[in-house]
């Protein structure tokens, strides 16, 4: 079958609709009618083994090498940065969170078709700044990345800061005709990261309404769908910052992920979030998409 409706009612697209459901796709990346939500499984793409972590657990082991947390929470990131973070102190945690994402990523194909189409609005739910490298080498001057960043390092309520793609930090609210939104912080300019349980036990009590989200987030993808590549959602975190972020999206919403590795919590998640699944592994979609 081409297209399946489960018995949870998620929607899976297979074979010829996948296939047609992307050239749909395309077309509305084109005319800014959909919002790429980009995850870091994209990492893969350039090589099977990345030389930066492309999963929460891979960050957690990078930095267990460095400070060895207890066995019952090692394959957890956030757990282990909080381990860190307590006794080490956060610059520390800071500091090894920038050498694990040292090192350059080259954006893959889709990272550089992105960056050529008039979008209003990227998110990139990753630390390792591919896509704002993407954008940078278009030598584009209307774009404005957006991070969220820590409050152990403000006074005040500061959710996010923004910065231009060199490097220079910006005022809030600064007009762009792009907005790169990287909610859980980026390696780079300024190695902000959102990474430990007390980064987000702040953040969580107040993203149910909306308070960390920047406003022009919130406005611009209020006429917008979203098109999920590269993410998966079998970690509740994960699973409630995207959801916040999607809050009165227009839709449509879109995934591409390998249906048959869908764990039971992400098949309730797209389901009970309309999100569509395209059913193709991620390199035979980005090949369509932008090859």
């Amino acid at each position: 079958m081409n297209t399946i409706l489960t018995s949870d009612r998620l929607v899976i697209f297979r074979n010829f609709d996948a296939e047609r459901r992307l050239d749909l796709l395309k077309e509305v990346l084109a005319t800014d009618g959909i919002v790429p939500y980009l995850g870091p499984g994209l990492l893969r793409l350039s090589s099977p083994q990345p030389t930066i972590p492309h999963t929460p657990e891979a960050v957690a082991a990078a930095l267990n090498l460095r400070a060895t947390a207890p066995s019952r929470i090692r394959t957890n990131m956030w757990s282990v940065a909080q381990f860190i973070e307590q006794r080490r102190h956060r610059r520390t945690l800071q500091t090894w969170m920038a050498e694990i994402f040292a090192a350059p990523v080259v954006p893959t194909m889709l990272h550089a078709w992105f960056a050529t189409l008039p979008l209003s609005l990227i998110i990139d739910s990753w630390y390792d700044g591919t896509m704002r490298a993407a954008l940078a080498e278009t030598g584009r001057t209307d774009v404005v990345e957006i991070q969220g960043v820590t409050r152990a390092n403000e006074f005040g309520d500061i959710w996010t800061k923004s910065y231009d793609l060199s490097g220079r930090e910006l005022e809030l609210g600064r007009a762009a005709r792009t907005v790169l939104y990287t909610p859980h912080g980026s390696v780079r300019p300024a190695a902000n990261f959102l990474v430990s349980d007390s980064d987000y036990v702040e953040v969580l009590t107040e993203i149910d309404i909306q308070t960390p989200i920047p406003e022009v987030v919130q406005d611009r993808r209020t006429n917008r769908g979203l098109f999920f590549v590269g993410c998966r959602f079998d970690d509740q975190m994960l699973r409630t910052y995207a959801r916040q972020i999607m809050k009165r999206s227009h839709g449509p919403r879109i995934a591409v992920i390998d249906a048959a590795t869908l764990t039971k919590n992400e098949r309730r998640f797209l389901a009970a979030n309309a999100i569509t699944l395209i059913d193709m592994p991620i390199a035979e979609a980005v090949a369509r998409l932008a090859g």
